[in-house]
Protein backbone atom coordinates (compact mmCIF):
# COMPACT_ATOMS: atom_id res chain seq x y z
CA UNK A 1 0.00 0.00 0.00
CA UNK A 2 1.65 3.47 -0.74
CA UNK A 3 2.18 6.10 1.75
CA UNK A 4 1.31 9.18 1.09
CA UNK A 5 3.36 12.28 2.62
CA UNK A 6 2.77 15.92 2.99
CA UNK A 7 5.70 17.51 1.26
CA UNK A 8 4.82 20.72 2.45
CA UNK A 9 5.78 19.94 6.21
CA UNK A 10 8.98 18.52 5.53
CA UNK A 11 11.95 21.17 5.53
CA UNK A 12 14.63 21.59 2.69
CA UNK A 13 16.67 18.76 3.92
CA UNK A 14 14.37 16.19 3.98
CA UNK A 15 13.33 17.23 0.43
CA UNK A 16 16.84 17.04 -0.88
CA UNK A 17 16.95 13.58 0.72
CA UNK A 18 14.22 12.11 -1.31
CA UNK A 19 14.87 9.53 -4.13
CA UNK A 20 14.18 11.86 -7.36
CA UNK A 21 12.17 8.93 -8.49
CA UNK A 22 9.69 9.45 -5.58
CA UNK A 23 6.30 10.50 -7.38
CA UNK A 24 5.19 14.16 -6.77
CA UNK A 25 1.62 15.24 -6.52
CA UNK A 26 0.14 19.07 -7.50
CA UNK A 27 -3.23 18.48 -7.25
CA UNK A 28 -6.08 20.95 -8.08
CA UNK A 29 -8.36 20.64 -4.90
CA UNK A 30 -9.02 17.54 -2.59
CA UNK A 31 -11.34 14.62 -2.61
CA UNK A 32 -9.70 12.18 -5.06
CA UNK A 33 -9.87 8.73 -4.59
CA UNK A 34 -6.36 8.10 -3.29
CA UNK A 35 -6.56 4.29 -4.00
CA UNK A 36 -7.12 5.25 -7.88
CA UNK A 37 -4.14 7.42 -7.60
CA UNK A 38 -1.66 5.02 -6.33
CA UNK A 39 -2.72 2.65 -8.68
CA UNK A 40 -2.13 5.38 -11.76
CA UNK A 41 1.44 5.74 -10.26
CA UNK A 42 2.06 2.00 -10.14
CA UNK A 43 1.81 1.54 -6.25
CA UNK A 44 4.80 3.03 -5.43
CA UNK A 45 5.89 3.10 -1.68
CA UNK A 46 5.92 6.35 -1.16
CA UNK A 47 4.05 9.28 -2.92
CA UNK A 48 4.73 13.06 -2.06
CA UNK A 49 1.61 15.08 -1.92
CA UNK A 50 2.52 19.02 -2.53
CA UNK A 51 -0.21 21.41 -1.36
CA UNK A 52 -3.53 21.33 -3.43
CA UNK A 53 -4.50 24.53 -5.27
CA UNK A 54 -7.39 25.54 -3.66
CA UNK A 55 -9.00 27.63 -7.33
CA UNK A 56 -8.53 28.50 -10.29
CA UNK A 57 -9.96 25.82 -12.24
CA UNK A 58 -13.32 24.76 -13.38
CA UNK A 59 -15.68 23.97 -10.60
CA UNK A 60 -13.63 25.37 -7.96
CA UNK A 61 -15.90 28.63 -7.41
CA UNK A 62 -12.96 30.97 -9.03
CA UNK A 63 -12.33 30.00 -12.06
CA UNK A 64 -9.49 31.89 -14.28
CA UNK A 65 -9.00 31.38 -17.94
CA UNK A 66 -7.59 28.01 -18.34
CA UNK A 67 -3.88 29.33 -20.16
CA UNK A 68 -3.84 31.49 -16.78
CA UNK A 69 -3.93 27.93 -14.75
CA UNK A 70 -2.03 25.94 -17.40
CA UNK A 71 0.89 28.64 -17.22
CA UNK A 72 1.25 28.41 -13.65
CA UNK A 73 0.63 24.65 -13.39
CA UNK A 74 3.63 24.14 -15.68
CA UNK A 75 5.98 26.75 -14.35
CA UNK A 76 5.35 24.87 -10.90
CA UNK A 77 6.14 21.16 -11.96
CA UNK A 78 8.97 22.83 -14.01
CA UNK A 79 10.53 23.36 -10.50
CA UNK A 80 10.07 20.19 -8.85
CA UNK A 81 12.09 18.74 -12.10
CA UNK A 82 15.02 21.41 -11.88
CA UNK A 83 15.56 19.73 -8.61
CA UNK A 84 15.93 16.15 -10.31
CA UNK A 85 12.59 14.77 -9.36
CA UNK A 86 11.74 12.63 -12.86
CA UNK A 87 8.10 11.69 -11.77
CA UNK A 88 5.94 14.78 -11.14
CA UNK A 89 2.30 15.35 -12.37
CA UNK A 90 -0.90 17.44 -11.57
CA UNK A 91 -3.59 15.40 -10.49
CA UNK A 92 -6.89 17.09 -12.28
CA UNK A 93 -10.74 16.19 -12.18
CA UNK A 94 -11.09 14.63 -15.58
CA UNK A 95 -12.92 17.56 -17.35
CA UNK A 96 -9.76 20.15 -17.48
CA UNK A 97 -7.25 19.64 -19.39
CA UNK A 98 -4.48 22.01 -19.14
CA UNK A 99 -2.18 20.43 -21.93
CA UNK A 100 0.26 19.17 -19.84
CA UNK A 101 0.32 15.92 -21.67
CA UNK A 102 1.92 12.60 -19.76
CA UNK A 103 2.44 15.31 -16.48
CA UNK A 104 -1.09 14.80 -16.12
CA UNK A 105 -2.91 12.60 -14.22
CA UNK A 106 -7.12 12.38 -14.24
CA UNK A 107 -9.74 11.45 -11.48
CA UNK A 108 -13.07 11.94 -10.66
CA UNK A 109 -13.66 14.67 -8.17
CA UNK A 110 -16.71 15.93 -6.82
CA UNK A 111 -16.37 19.47 -8.77
CA UNK A 112 -17.53 17.27 -11.32
CA UNK A 113 -20.70 16.37 -9.58
CA UNK A 114 -21.63 19.11 -7.78
CA UNK A 115 -20.62 22.97 -8.25
CA UNK A 116 -18.64 24.66 -5.54
CA UNK A 117 -20.19 27.65 -3.86
CA UNK A 118 -18.39 30.87 -5.56
CA UNK A 119 -15.85 32.24 -4.19
CA UNK A 120 -16.46 34.77 -2.28
CA UNK A 121 -20.17 34.70 -2.14
CA UNK A 122 -21.97 36.78 -4.18
CA UNK A 123 -23.64 38.68 -1.53
CA UNK A 124 -20.33 39.72 -0.44
CA UNK A 125 -19.77 42.32 -3.01
CA UNK A 126 -20.11 45.33 -0.41
CA UNK A 127 -16.52 43.71 1.74
CA UNK A 128 -12.42 43.49 0.95
CA UNK A 129 -11.50 40.58 -0.39
CA UNK A 130 -8.57 39.42 1.35
CA UNK A 131 -6.38 37.81 -0.83
CA UNK A 132 -3.74 35.52 1.38
CA UNK A 133 -0.77 34.72 -1.24
CA UNK A 134 2.04 32.70 0.61
CA UNK A 135 4.63 30.13 -1.07
CA UNK A 136 5.69 26.38 -0.99
CA UNK A 137 10.01 27.24 -0.24
CA UNK A 138 12.72 26.01 2.00
CA UNK A 139 12.85 27.78 5.46
CA UNK A 140 15.74 26.64 6.84
CA UNK A 141 16.53 23.53 8.95
CA UNK A 142 14.34 24.00 11.30
CA UNK A 143 10.75 25.75 9.58
CA UNK A 144 8.43 24.05 7.00
CA UNK A 145 8.00 24.28 3.29
CA UNK A 146 4.82 25.65 4.35
CA UNK A 147 5.96 28.43 6.82
CA UNK A 148 4.62 31.78 4.63
CA UNK A 149 1.20 29.99 3.70
CA UNK A 150 0.51 28.91 6.93
CA UNK A 151 1.44 32.22 8.20
CA UNK A 152 -0.47 34.63 5.78
CA UNK A 153 -3.30 32.29 5.84
CA UNK A 154 -3.60 32.68 9.50
CA UNK A 155 -2.66 36.36 9.37
CA UNK A 156 -5.89 37.01 6.22
CA UNK A 157 -8.42 34.37 8.03
CA UNK A 158 -8.12 36.20 11.65
CA UNK A 159 -7.83 39.68 9.94
CA UNK A 160 -11.31 38.57 8.68
CA UNK A 161 -12.69 37.20 11.48
CA UNK A 162 -11.96 40.34 13.19
CA UNK A 163 -14.31 43.04 11.18
CA UNK A 164 -16.11 40.39 9.61
CA UNK A 165 -18.89 43.17 8.32
CA UNK A 166 -16.28 44.51 6.54
CA UNK A 167 -13.49 41.64 4.32
CA UNK A 168 -14.01 38.25 3.46
CA UNK A 169 -11.01 36.39 2.84
CA UNK A 170 -10.08 33.33 0.62
CA UNK A 171 -8.55 30.52 1.14
CA UNK A 172 -5.26 30.60 1.31
CA UNK A 173 -2.67 30.63 -1.95
CA UNK A 174 0.47 27.63 -1.52
CA UNK A 175 2.55 28.85 -4.76
CA UNK A 176 4.44 32.21 -5.17
CA UNK A 177 7.80 33.62 -6.60
CA UNK A 178 11.19 32.62 -5.72
CA UNK A 179 13.93 33.67 -7.96
CA UNK A 180 16.47 32.32 -5.47
CA UNK A 181 15.28 29.18 -5.84
CA UNK A 182 18.35 26.81 -6.60
CA UNK A 183 20.35 27.38 -4.20
CA UNK A 184 18.34 25.05 -1.91
CA UNK A 185 15.98 21.83 -2.57
CA UNK A 186 12.69 21.93 -2.59
CA UNK A 187 11.76 25.58 -3.37
CA UNK A 188 8.73 25.92 -5.81
CA UNK A 189 8.61 29.07 -8.02
CA UNK A 190 6.26 30.47 -10.84
CA UNK A 191 7.77 32.69 -13.23
CA UNK A 192 7.15 36.38 -12.20
CA UNK A 193 4.74 37.48 -15.28
CA UNK A 194 3.22 33.85 -15.06
CA UNK A 195 2.46 34.56 -11.64
CA UNK A 196 1.25 38.51 -12.52
CA UNK A 197 -0.54 36.99 -15.36
CA UNK A 198 -2.42 34.80 -12.77
CA UNK A 199 -2.97 37.02 -10.25
CA UNK A 200 -4.35 39.54 -12.83
CA UNK A 201 -7.07 36.91 -14.08
CA UNK A 202 -7.90 36.57 -10.07
CA UNK A 203 -8.84 40.19 -10.09
CA UNK A 204 -10.54 40.19 -13.68
CA UNK A 205 -12.97 37.41 -12.06
CA UNK A 206 -13.42 39.10 -9.20
CA UNK A 207 -14.37 42.71 -10.87
CA UNK A 208 -16.46 40.92 -13.03
CA UNK A 209 -18.87 39.45 -10.07
CA UNK A 210 -18.82 42.68 -8.69
CA UNK A 211 -16.38 43.23 -6.59
CA UNK A 212 -13.94 46.45 -6.47
CA UNK A 213 -12.26 46.17 -3.04
CA UNK A 214 -9.81 43.71 -2.91
CA UNK A 215 -6.01 43.14 -0.97
CA UNK A 216 -3.91 40.77 -2.01
CA UNK A 217 -1.72 40.19 1.07
CA UNK A 218 1.71 38.29 0.90
CA UNK A 219 3.32 35.75 3.61
CA UNK A 220 6.54 35.94 0.57
CA UNK A 221 8.85 38.32 -0.24
CA UNK A 222 9.27 37.11 -3.42
CA UNK A 223 5.78 37.45 -4.15
CA UNK A 224 5.45 41.36 -3.22
CA UNK A 225 7.26 43.02 -6.10
CA UNK A 226 5.12 40.85 -8.60
CA UNK A 227 2.05 41.87 -6.75
CA UNK A 228 2.85 45.61 -6.91
CA UNK A 229 2.46 44.87 -10.83
CA UNK A 230 -0.37 43.40 -10.48
CA UNK A 231 -2.06 46.12 -8.73
CA UNK A 232 -0.73 48.65 -11.08
CA UNK A 233 -2.25 47.09 -14.18
CA UNK A 234 -5.45 46.44 -12.15
CA UNK A 235 -5.85 49.99 -11.61
CA UNK A 236 -5.20 50.94 -14.80
CA UNK A 237 -7.68 48.21 -16.06
CA UNK A 238 -10.55 48.95 -13.41
CA UNK A 239 -10.61 52.70 -13.03
CA UNK A 240 -13.44 52.32 -9.96
CA UNK A 241 -12.16 49.62 -8.17
CA UNK A 242 -9.59 50.10 -5.12
CA UNK A 243 -6.94 46.92 -5.59
CA UNK A 244 -3.96 47.19 -2.73
CA UNK A 245 -1.44 45.25 -1.75
CA UNK A 246 1.54 45.54 0.76
CA UNK A 247 5.11 44.56 1.82
CA UNK A 248 4.42 41.22 3.45
CA UNK A 249 2.78 41.31 6.99
CA UNK A 250 3.49 42.56 10.40
CA UNK A 251 5.80 45.94 8.38
CA UNK A 252 3.10 48.75 8.97
CA UNK A 253 2.86 50.92 11.78
CA UNK A 254 1.16 48.45 14.16
CA UNK A 255 3.21 45.65 12.99
CA UNK A 256 6.57 47.59 13.18
CA UNK A 257 5.73 48.36 16.38
CA UNK A 258 4.95 45.06 17.76
CA UNK A 259 8.69 43.73 16.77
CA UNK A 260 10.51 46.92 18.09
CA UNK A 261 8.56 46.17 21.52
CA UNK A 262 9.29 42.43 21.74
CA UNK A 263 12.03 41.19 19.17
CA UNK A 264 15.21 39.70 21.60
CA UNK A 265 17.63 39.35 17.99
CA UNK A 266 19.23 42.86 16.46
CA UNK A 267 18.69 43.45 12.97
CA UNK A 268 19.32 41.22 10.82
CA UNK A 269 17.47 38.65 12.93
CA UNK A 270 14.52 37.85 11.07
CA UNK A 271 15.61 38.38 7.35
CA UNK A 272 13.60 34.62 6.58
CA UNK A 273 13.53 31.27 8.61
CA UNK A 274 14.52 33.70 11.75
CA UNK A 275 13.08 35.29 14.55
CA UNK A 276 9.84 36.23 13.72
CA UNK A 277 9.22 33.32 11.18
CA UNK A 278 9.87 31.04 13.85
CA UNK A 279 8.04 33.05 16.83
CA UNK A 280 4.91 32.38 14.38
CA UNK A 281 5.38 28.73 13.56
CA UNK A 282 6.09 28.25 17.02
CA UNK A 283 2.69 29.53 17.92
CA UNK A 284 0.64 28.09 15.00
CA UNK A 285 2.02 24.80 14.55
CA UNK A 286 4.33 23.88 17.05
CA UNK A 287 4.14 20.52 15.87
CA UNK A 288 6.17 21.64 12.71
CA UNK A 289 9.46 23.19 14.15
CA UNK A 290 12.41 21.45 14.72
CA UNK A 291 14.57 24.01 17.41
CA UNK A 292 16.63 21.29 17.93
CA UNK A 293 17.96 21.85 14.00
CA UNK A 294 17.88 25.85 14.37
CA UNK A 295 21.05 27.47 12.53
CA UNK A 296 21.16 31.07 13.16
CA UNK A 297 23.16 33.31 10.13
CA UNK A 298 22.92 36.93 10.94
CA UNK A 299 26.01 37.77 9.02
CA UNK A 300 24.36 39.04 5.94
CA UNK A 301 26.72 41.12 3.71
CA UNK A 302 25.36 44.74 4.71
CA UNK A 303 25.85 48.15 3.79
CA UNK A 304 23.97 51.31 5.04
CA UNK A 305 21.93 50.99 1.73
CA UNK A 306 21.15 47.75 1.36
CA UNK A 307 20.72 44.75 4.37
CA UNK A 308 18.45 41.86 5.38
CA UNK A 309 15.83 42.17 7.61
CA UNK A 310 11.84 41.66 7.99
CA UNK A 311 11.52 45.46 7.24
CA UNK A 312 13.74 45.54 4.55
CA UNK A 313 15.53 49.23 4.88
CA UNK A 314 18.16 50.92 2.95
CA UNK A 315 17.43 52.53 -0.85
CA UNK A 316 18.91 50.04 -2.91
CA UNK A 317 17.01 47.47 -4.47
CA UNK A 318 19.11 44.18 -5.37
CA UNK A 319 18.66 40.36 -5.45
CA UNK A 320 21.83 39.33 -5.58
CA UNK A 321 22.66 35.09 -4.75
CA UNK A 322 21.32 33.65 -0.88
CA UNK A 323 24.57 31.59 -1.58
CA UNK A 324 26.32 34.99 -0.35
CA UNK A 325 24.90 34.95 2.65
CA UNK A 326 23.28 31.60 4.20
CA UNK A 327 24.81 28.31 4.08
CA UNK A 328 21.37 26.77 5.45
CA UNK A 329 18.69 28.86 3.94
CA UNK A 330 18.19 30.84 7.05
CA UNK A 331 18.80 34.63 7.48
CA UNK A 332 18.44 35.05 11.38
CA UNK A 333 18.28 34.29 14.82
CA UNK A 334 15.95 31.57 14.85
CA UNK A 335 16.99 30.40 18.20
CA UNK A 336 15.89 32.74 20.04
CA UNK A 337 12.22 32.89 19.62
CA UNK A 338 9.42 32.29 21.71
CA UNK A 339 5.32 30.81 21.08
CA UNK A 340 4.65 33.32 23.00
CA UNK A 341 5.87 36.01 21.37
CA UNK A 342 4.57 34.64 18.05
CA UNK A 343 1.25 35.49 19.51
CA UNK A 344 1.47 38.47 20.17
CA UNK A 345 3.01 39.05 16.35
CA UNK A 346 0.32 37.46 14.71
CA UNK A 347 -1.97 39.01 16.46
CA UNK A 348 -0.57 42.26 15.85
CA UNK A 349 -0.60 41.39 11.76
CA UNK A 350 -3.88 40.75 12.13
CA UNK A 351 -4.92 44.16 13.80
CA UNK A 352 -2.63 45.82 11.23
CA UNK A 353 -4.23 44.04 8.01
CA UNK A 354 -8.20 44.88 9.35
CA UNK A 355 -6.83 48.33 9.85
CA UNK A 356 -6.20 48.06 6.15
CA UNK A 357 -8.96 47.09 5.42
CA UNK A 358 -10.92 49.87 7.01
CA UNK A 359 -8.77 52.36 5.07
CA UNK A 360 -9.77 50.84 1.76
CA UNK A 361 -13.24 50.98 2.37
CA UNK A 362 -12.38 54.68 3.01
CA UNK A 363 -10.38 55.14 -0.14
CA UNK A 364 -13.07 53.63 -2.33
CA UNK A 365 -16.06 55.77 -0.98
CA UNK A 366 -14.14 58.99 -1.23
CA UNK A 367 -12.87 58.17 -4.52
CA UNK A 368 -16.10 57.02 -5.44
CA UNK A 369 -18.24 60.42 -4.07
CA UNK A 370 -15.51 62.45 -6.11
CA UNK A 371 -16.52 60.41 -9.11
CA UNK A 372 -20.12 60.69 -8.37
CA UNK A 373 -19.67 64.66 -7.92
CA UNK A 374 -18.04 64.53 -11.45
CA UNK A 375 -14.57 65.49 -10.07
CA UNK A 376 -12.30 67.07 -12.93
CA UNK A 377 -11.82 64.79 -15.81
CA UNK A 378 -14.72 62.52 -14.49
CA UNK A 379 -17.17 65.73 -15.43
CA UNK A 380 -16.08 64.82 -19.15
CA UNK A 381 -15.91 60.97 -18.68
CA UNK A 382 -18.85 60.46 -16.62
CA UNK A 383 -19.47 56.96 -14.74
CA UNK A 384 -17.04 55.42 -17.55
CA UNK A 385 -14.94 52.53 -16.01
Amino acid sequence: MSEFFPYDEMTWPEVDALPRNTPLIIPLGEGYPMDRLASALGAPDRVGMLPPIPYGWTGSGLRVEEPLLSGLMHSLLDSLRDDGFSRVYALTPQNIDLGLGSSRITLPHPSQFRQADPLPAADQTDKVVLIPVGHTEQHGFHLPMSTDTLIIGAIGQGAAAAVPDQAVCLPAFPYGSSTHRASFAGTLNVQGRIFEDFWLGVVDVLVARGFDRIYLISGHGGNSSFLVNVVKYAGERYRRIFCATAWLHTSGTIGAAALEKHRLSKRGGMGHAGELETAMILHLRHDLTHMDRVVDEIDFVATPNYYMDWIEGGSLVANPPWDDDTATGAYGAGSVATAEHGRIWIEAAIAEKAAHVAEIHQQQKLREARRQAGYGLWGNKGSAA
